[in-house]
């Protein structure tokens, strides 16, 4: 009896443990194991399975047939059958000499199906939740999941979005996943107010946040969606805009949305403290490497006395360190700024301390969250993998990247310790998020070669099948016009930094006299040489026909058109003997500094190109284009913002003919603004003026832009005012019946105004600009609407 009381002491011991963990019918039913007489069985019996085959249960177990067991390993036995989550209950009950399994299966998930939903489509939700068809159902991952949509509909703008769950017995074990889903109205952000601003106003400092006020084009941009998530990154974007301008004190001190519920309108308030501007002072690299002075890498650095305190000058310095040392064989070497405020002075010295650093190693890179992008793409943003040093600054760097690359919401690095003590986990959370595009616009553009009414559209995948891959298809024309394109970029060509892509397009015009059919294909080549820096290279193949109008027939001896039309030989010459095959290599250089590229404050875009024709083909030439420009932010405050802007060309034939017409450069509204496509340069007095084009031209501009004084900021709208200057001037046609004339360099000016618009569809402009020195042969267009790009 004392050992029979013993036996069942330690059997009531496991079964309050199993308790904690364990659903009661468990629990009772261990009980019943535990008063069992028999130390072993003879078989074991599976009961109640459906689906899992018997022999895969008693796999599970560690009791066998003929051996002897304990309370231990039945508890053991049960804890591995549901750690499987194939089983909903399991009880084991020894009857005999026979052990009995009785389980309980989980039910199985036939369909997954959404009703009542219209903004997110079946894919996106059911790329949400977890339940799928053909798995395990769970009633806490159901209502887990429910979460999950709810969550969703937040971040498209619909926080009273509501979402409920039931299942459809379908007998067999199996159910119907349903969730009903009552969309709701649309949340807006009637106003974001700024506290505590003195430096910079309202105005600029909503153009540095993703979170915009709701206004008639939010049903397009969705820029008017208040999420928690994204108001934390508005936060980050704040103080690295400040902190890049001298505020090293600047902090957001509160941030948060008030829901009106009557109007379902969201007021948002950010409370700021800038504090004072600083600037740069002393600055040392100290470095206790025995054989790495501190003197000997101060041209590194980017922070200079007198500057502006800046942040990310101080953050491209430690990179620049720190990719130098590892390069020298300190791998694990660490630069640490620290800096002392001078607060009567207002300045800050910075001191670059550099040490050897603890010896940690990656042992892994562990990604979560990514339902669509795949991991490779993720892991190729890092300059680190498994079993390379550890460096935290090559962690942000990564960090960046993948926010740079516009697929996802959120990009969150963190760090887990490793197996070993030098070993640490770099764990990356990320949130996926929408990068395919379809857009369609219209407008009316008075200059350019095709001016009149046109409409485009496109359809864009940033991140295709999730490999992080470009395509790209777009149509569009306009009275005069046809233009169709594809277009395919892969990001890391042969698993290197290296862009590779190709662009098919058919384009077609109809001018006064003749008309012109394009179709060409580009492949192309980019590769960053430094994160400012870059190369692109590009082999093009282009078919060019071109056809003179009906009205006008050409007649002998010199190729003078009859009819009413007088057209230049020039021309009649490139008609004549087409179609042209244009084979050429292009190379260019690319320099960029440009803070934002969709509305950028300071900063140099430059490109220097070259052209070269005549690898097959009809055309030889060769073919030199530069342009930078400037950026520079006159008033802060008033959100002010000059631009400087300068390019050049010339172009030379190398073969045995002449250039054609088609060869030659033609000015247009980047050349020089206020007058026609085609309308300055060189022309054939023999052809009504023609403009042949030239073989040279430089042009220069300044302009100041401002953010409208009457309309609202969402409306993303600004003011212009130019000066532009202009030669084109040159020209390398030498055909019977062709006179020309202007061929000197003389120089054009205009001045103008202008609207900017952040449309939806690219930025769009309007411009008045008027001749102020021109010659008389020139033809002029005073107004100007159409796409603006200025790089």
């Amino acid at each position: 009896m004392k050992a029979a009381s013993g036996f069942l002491s330690a059997a009531s011991a496991v079964a309050l443990s199993a308790a904690l963990t364990m659903p009661s019918a468990f629990v009772l039913q261990l009980s019943a194991v535990s008063v069992a007489q028999a130390a072993t069985v003879s078989s074991i019996d599976v009961r109640g399975n459906q689906r899992v085959d018997a022999e895969t249960i008693r796999n599970y177990l560690t009791i066998k047939p003929g051996q002897s067991f304990s309370t231990v390993d039945v508890d053991e036995s049960v804890k591995r059958l549901f750690a499987t989550g194939l089983f909903s209950d399991v009880s084991v009950n020894q009857v005999g000499g026979t052990l009995v399994v009785q389980v309980s299966e989980y039910q199985v998930v036939n369909q997954v199906l959404f009703q009542g939903n219209k903004k997110i489509k079946d894919a996106q939700l059911s790329n949400t939740v977890q339940l799928k068809p053909r798995g395990t159902f769970s009633p806490d991952q159901m209502q887990a999941d429910v979460e999950a949509i709810r969550q969703s509909y937040s971040r498209i703008g619909r926080d009273d979005a509501t979402v409920s769950a039931k299942t459809m017995d379908l007998g067999e074990n199996r159910v119907n996943v349903v969730y009903e889903i009552n969309e709701g109205d649309r949340t807006k952000i009637k106003a974001i107010n700024f506290v505590g601003n003195e430096a910079f106003g309202d105005r600029r400092l909503s153009d540095v946040i993703a979170t915009k006020e709701s206004s008639m084009l939010s049903f397009v941009l969705r820029d008017d969606i208040y999420d928690e998530n994204r108001l934390r990154a508005d936060e980050e974007a704040l103080r690295r805009f400040y902190f890049n301008r001298g505020y090293a004190d600047f902090q957001v001190v509160s941030s948060f949305g008030e829901l009106d519920e009557a109007t379902n309108e969201y007021t948002i308030t950010i409370t700021i403290e800038e504090g004072q501007k600083y600037t740069f002072s002393d600055i040392t690299v100290d470095s206790t490497l025995a054989d790495v002075p501190g003197e000997s890498l101060m041209y590194l650095v980017e922070t200079k006395p007198g500057d502006v305190y800046n942040a990310k000058d101080i953050e491209d310095s430690i990179i620049k360190l720190t990719e130098h040392l590892a390069g020298m064989g300190y791998a694990f070497a660490q630069v640490t700024p620290r800096g002392d405020r001078n607060f009567e002075n207002r300045t800050i010295s910075v001191a670059y301390t550099i040490d050897q650093g603890a010896k940690t190693y990656v042992e892994r890179i562990e990604i979560r969250g990514n339902t669509r992008t795949r991991d490779y793409v993720i892991r190729r943003e890092f300059d680190v993998s498994e079993g390379d040093a550890f460096n935290q600054v090559l962690i942000q760097r990564a960090k960046r990247r993948l926010e740079a690359l516009g697929f996802f919401e959120t990009v969150e690095i963190s760090t887990a310790p490793g197996s070993e003590a030098d070993q640490v986990v770099l764990v990356v959370d990320v949130v996926d998020k929408s990068t395919g595009e379809f857009s369609i616009g219209a407008g009316y553009t008075t200059g350019g070669d095709t001016p009149g009414p046109s409409i485009e559209g496109s359809i864009t995948e940033r991140n295709f099948l999730g490999r992080g891959q470009f395509i790209k298809f777009s149509a569009g024309g306009g009275k005069d016009s046809r233009d169709y394109q594809f277009s395919f970029t892969e990001p890391y060509f042969l698993g290197r930094r290296i862009a590779a892509g190709f662009d098919i397009y058919r384009r077609t015009r109809s001018y006064d006299d003749y008309d012109s059919e394009s179709t060409g294909a580009t492949i192309r080549f980019g590769l960053p040489i430094t994160d400012k820096l870059s190369t692109q290279l590009a082999y093009n193949i282009v078919s060019e026909e071109y056809n003179l109008d009906d009205r006008c027939e050409v007649t002998d001896p010199i190729g003078q058109p009859n009819g009413p039309c007088d057209v230049s030989i020039a021309i009649i010459d490139a008609v004549e003997n087409s179609p042209w095959l244009k084979s050429s290599i292009s190379g260019a250089l690319v320099y960029n500094t440009i803070d934002d590229m969709k509305s950028p404050h300071a900063g140099i875009f430059a490109n220097i190109a070259t052209e070269v024709a005549g690898l097959g083909g009809d055309a030889e030439f060769v073919k030199l284009t530069a342009r930078a420009s400037y950026y520079h932010t006159l008033s802060e405050e008033l959100d002010i913002v000059g631009i400087v802007s300068g390019g050049a060309g010339h172009v030379v034939g190398w073969g045995s003919d002449d250039l054609r017409i088609f060869d030659h450069f033609q000015s247009n509204d980047r050349m020089i603004r206020g007058f026609e496509y085609g309308g300055i340069g060189p022309y054939d007095a023999n052809g009504d003026n023609d403009k042949l084009g030239g073989t040279t031209y430089f042009n220069a501009s300044v302009e100041a832009q401002f953010p409208m004084p009457v309309l609202p900021e969402s409306f993303g709208i600004r003011g212009a005012v130019f000066a532009d200057a202009a030669t084109l001037y040159g020209n390398d046609i030498n055909l019977q019946g062709v006179d020309v004339q202007g061929s000197g360099m003389e120089w054009r000016a205009s001045v103008g105004a202008g609207l900017i618009w952040a449309s939806p569809f690219g930025p769009l402009r309007i411009d008045y600009a008027v001749p102020v020195v021109k010659e008389d042969t020139d033809e002029v267009q005073e107004f100007n609407f159409g796409m603006s790009t200025r790089f």
